[in-house]
């Protein structure tokens, strides 16, 4: 089982996050931010990565310490628990429509870090989460994981719409890009033969 547990605390954040990359999509999340919480939990249900994820930020503030430690500390679970990536699809994409919203996404787990964000929304908050945050958070998560990711929403009038495909979208594409090839799981997928990571 590729599997990882962490701590990380900073003098805004303390946060325990554990993956299981082969699991069912469990999921056990506390940030204090009730939409980034709902949001994790799609991305676990949708990849089947099991998460455990508990947060303690400097919220008095604002969301933005958290929202970041949460991205990078959970892309580092990931990159831990991937090892050398041998065997994995490596290169993946999916559509996730939600009602009528589409949003396409393709990750490349290249070792290379590189977000392209194509998704605008038309209210500064979802509850009480502040709308740009949703970008620094895919920003930091692909930092750390080490991977390419183009998040492109099509189409879409519904904030809240277009924030779940967004998560739903990610979380099928990880689930394909990490899922070993049966066909090559001794091999790392790059003619470079390494992809960086832990």
């Amino acid at each position: 089982m590729r599997t990882a547990s962490l701590s990380r605390q900073t003098s805004e954040t303390r946060i325990e996050v554990s993956v299981n990359l082969d699991g069912s999509g469990v999921y056990d999340v506390s940030t204090g931010i009730g939409f980034l919480d709902h949001m994790l939990e799609q991305l676990s249900r949708h990849s089947l990565i099991d998460i455990s994820l508990k947060a303690d930020g400097d919220l008095h503030i604002d969301q933005h310490h958290t929202t970041e430690d949460s991205g990078i500390a959970l892309g580092q679970a990931i990159a831990k628990a991937l090892g050398d990536r041998r065997g994995i699809a490596r290169f993946a994409h999916a559509y996730a429509p939600m009602d009528e919203t589409l949003t396409r996404v393709a990750i490349d787990i290249s070792g290379r870090p590189y977000l392209v964000w194509k998704s605008a929304f038309t209210q500064p908050r979802l509850g009480e989460m502040d709308t740009e945050l949703f970008e620094h958070f895919w920003h930091s998560l692909t930092g750390e994981v080490g991977m390419t990711l183009h998040i492109e929403t099509l189409y879409g009038r519904n904030n809240h719409h277009i924030v779940e495909s967004i998560f739903k979208g990610a979380a099928r594409a990880l689930r394909f890009a990490i899922e070993i090839d049966p066909r090559k799981a001794d091999a790392i997928p790059s003619t470079k033969g390494t992809l960086g990571g832990a």
